[in-house]
């Protein structure tokens, strides 16, 4: 794989999975809390995660991936790069962290719940998904904005 493919595959993972949560929470998340009771909400829920936690796996494969290919190949390694690179390594994988926390914990509670009908414990589980993914597309949004500016930032 060439540097720009890794740049430019880097770019679009950190782009779908940050846009994705950026949506979800933003825009999808307030309609179907006004729109939509619980017996219809969270079963929407489980099929919007279903469609796309297999692209944030990709991310979550796909990132450190091209980011160290990129340290490695194009910067010359973790002690030529600036305080930015090393900002954007930590907030990736507290973001990979957090997200292995999603999938393993109150995901996979809020598919049981859905699978015996028991409503309120799906409702906790998706509440605890929101409070993860709210902070996850907090460090995302800073991850980018680093990744934009950091260099030219005087620190």
């Amino acid at each position: 794989m060439t540097l720009a493919a890794a740049l430019a595959i880097h770019q679009l993972l950190a782009l779908l999975w940050v846009g994705g949560m950026f949506f979800a929470y933003q825009v999808l998340r307030p309609v179907a809390a006004t729109g939509l009771e619980p017996p219809l909400r969270l079963p929407l829920w489980r099929g919007v995660f279903n469609r796309f936690f297999p692209w944030v796996w990709g991310a979550v494969v796909g990132l450190p991936l091209t980011g160290y290919g990129l340290v490695f190949g194009l910067y010359g390694g973790l002690g030529a790069v600036g305080w930015h690179v090393h900002l954007m390594q930590a907030t990736g994988w507290l973001m990979i962290a957090l997200f292995l926390l999603l999938y393993f914990g109150p995901w996979r509670t809020l598919q049981t719940a859905l699978d015996a009908d028991e409503l309120p414990a799906a409702a906790a589980a998706l509440n605890r998904i929101r409070q993860i993914v709210g902070a996850n597309l907090l460090l995302g949004l800073v991850t980018a904005t680093v990744a934009a500016a950091g260099r030219l930032l005087p620190l």
